[in-house]
């Protein structure tokens, strides 16, 4: 009777680990609020991790790119933890000014994770957000940039 409950029990944990591996790493973006978090409250958008095994030792930063007067900007990004493993909040440290995509990446283990998260004038734009398997190219970023410009937000 030992046996096959170990056995039942191995497989068991052996499904869920396949089906946390075939999800993959990847973000996941939603309001300060989806926090859960007070410190949250002023950022622009809050994200999480999904797909890693060990959420609280995933690497993740982000850079600002942005269209202003013409010329391209980049400023780094402070991502910022939240009291939950694997949750961050992303603050405005960009200008006003111009069009603005927030770019995500990320490791956990040996698995990557790439989103360009376009800005509009009330937030992040959920529909026009990009998640990727990999971190974004500068063309990727160049293009949802001119998709900004060009009043797309979709």
């Amino acid at each position: 009777m030992f046996r096959i409950m170990l056995a039942v029990t191995l497989l068991v944990v052996w499904g869920l680990s396949s089906l946390a591996l075939a999800q993959g790493f990847t973000f996941a973006i939603g309001g300060p609020a989806a926090s859960q978090d007070f410190k949250m409250k002023a950022a622009v958008f809050a994200f999480r991790t999904e797909g890693c095994a060990d959420p609280a030792n995933a690497l993740v930063s982000g850079t600002a790119e942005g269209f202003v007067n013409g010329m391209r900007q980049s400023r780094p990004l402070q991502v910022v933890k939240a009291s939950k493993p694997g949750v961050y909040g992303v603050f405005q440290n960009w200008s006003g000014e111009g069009v603005w995509v927030v770019n995500l990446k990320g490791t956990c283990g040996n698995q990557a994770a790439g989103a360009i998260v376009p800005l509009g004038p009330k937030g992040f734009i959920r529909e026009s957000s990009k998640f990727l398997a990999r971190p974004a190219t500068n063309a990727e970023i160049s293009d949802s940039l001119k998709a900004l410009l060009n009043g797309g937000t979709k």
